[in-house]
């Protein structure tokens, strides 16, 4: 399978081009353009969060723990003194860093029910309803920033898969088929709790725009001709 930097680098540079691309035609703005980027770049490691000793998962976990911390420093500014809202923010970013982290990476199996388009689909519909609820985002950015998570969620799959092809000894690994997938199989149990996951961002999600019109505007071939 694909290093962690090959993942980043890959997931990075297509994110940023499909980025820029929206900027050009006008879809964006800058700023806008580069939280798709970091969105898209997010998306290439998110598979890997079910790895024990992957880089992916302390860089996850520590993105996780940030918006924890941001999310009690914005609560108790409304609530809190200063020194009980920066405790606060302590509490949040070292709960999810270190005890949720540890559940998460000793409950999961790497190359399992995360490594397969469903868990992919939750990635980016999550991603929407953050962006939405959280960050009041307009409703096409939300679903941009989703889309751009599910797309480098799916290149991430791919060059697991890529790299499952050994051409100099014209043979496929026994890791080949095992990144991308529709689902875990059998997986009963993670497999129920992904779609329940996904009903759940689904019925929080904001109204689903023309996703004609919108892979028309993630991809502005049109501004070309």
């Amino acid at each position: 399978m694909a290093n962690f930097r090959t993942h980043i680098q890959v997931a990075s540079t297509a994110s940023g081009l499909l980025a820029a691309g929206m900027v050009w035609a006008e879809e964006v703005t800058l700023t806008q353009a580069c939280l798709l980027w970091l969105a898209g770049s997010l998306g290439g490691i998110l598979p890997d969060m079910d790895s024990d000793s992957s880089r992916s998962l302390n860089i996850v976990f520590r993105l996780f723990g940030a918006l924890a911390a941001t999310l009690a420093l914005l609560f108790g500014q409304q609530h809190l003194s200063l020194v009980d809202t920066l405790v606060l923010g302590a509490v949040g970013y070292g709960l999810v860093r270190y005890p949720l982290c540890w559940v998460f990476a000793h409950f999961t199996v790497h190359r399992a029910s995360l490594h397969s388009l469903l868990a992919n689909a939750v990635f980016g519909l999550m991603t929407v309803v953050v962006a939405d609820r959280l960050f009041s985002q307009p409703s096409d950015m939300t679903w941009f920033t989703g889309l751009f998570v599910f797309l480098g969620a799916c290149i991430h799959l791919l060059l697991d898969e890529l790299y499952s092809i050994d051409l100099e000894g014209r043979r496929i690994k026994k890791s080949f088929g095992t990144a991308f997938k529709l689902i875990e199989w059998p997986a009963p149990l993670p497999n129920l709790l992904l779609l329940a996951l996904l009903a759940g961002a689904i019925w929080l999600a904001p109204a689903q725009p023309d996703l004609g019109g919108l892979l028309v505007r993630l991809l502005p071939v049109s501004h070309i001709w």
